[in-house]
């Protein structure tokens, strides 16, 4: 199945401008039925403006009517050229796509990610959530402008990459951080031992010089 774009933006669409059931709306957009509902009774995305997915090519009128008609229809959406060259090509590297919804969260999963995993870089970061590198700068220096409102919040837990993601940049960024450290202690090794090389010796006590007395004192007993 396509991937809805936008899907609670669609989902609120769907509710104000169609008869569909809140199970089809559920099954179309992938959202949990509970979601669904939650919208309808205003207590999810709020403010959230709908997105037309008739106007926006994902849906043709004749295909909601069909879903009207049968509550047990399930609706399909349009699939796009673009989407068989991607599978053939695979996902192509660079941010991720975030949808609009969920877009005033990633402060609060960039947070999360800078107290917990500092050692991940900004470039990964930017990946992983779709952000941009001045918005990570900001929030790393405390300066982004919604500082006071931030709550650090696990970007699984948001919805905004995959456990499987996170883990595996968690991973790569731990392996590269005990490379440097293994490399630091590599390079103080040798002035540790230069410093001990150099350290002051214990004199060495010079041998007694003889004197002619003592040359040819008898050794006998006197």
């Amino acid at each position: 199945m396509t991937q809805i774009l936008m899907p609670k933006a669609t989902a609120v669409w769907l509710i104000d401008n169609t008869a569909l059931t809140f199970q089809q709306i559920s099954e179309f957009c992938e959202l949990h039925i509970l979601e669904v509902e939650g919208i309808a009774d205003g207590d999810v995305a709020g403010g959230i403006r709908g997105a037309d997915p008739i106007s926006n090519g994902q849906l043709d009128r004749e295909e909601i009517e069909r879903g009207e008609k049968d509550p047990k229809y399930k609706l399909i959406a349009n699939a796009f050229e673009n989407d068989a060259i991607q599978k053939k090509k695979g996902r192509k590297k660079g941010p991720r796509y975030t949808p609009l919804s969920r877009r005033q969260d990633r402060p609060d999963a960039i947070a999360w990610l800078v107290r917990n995993h500092p050692e991940i870089p900004d470039s990964q970061i930017s990946k992983l959530i779709g952000t941009t590198k001045p918005t990570i700068t900001a929030i790393r220096e405390r300066t982004h402008w919604k500082m006071s409102t931030i709550n650090p919040t696990d970007p699984v837990s948001l919805g905004l990459c995959s456990q499987i993601d996170l883990d595996a940049i968690v991973k790569k960024a731990a392996e590269k951080q005990a490379k440097i450290d293994a490399k630091l202690q590599k390079d103080e090794s040798p002035s540790l031992q230069s410093v001990e090389a150099t350290a002051p010796q214990a004199p060495v006590e010079a041998p007694k010089e003889h004197t002619l007395e003592s040359l040819f004192k008898p050794s006998g007993d006197n």
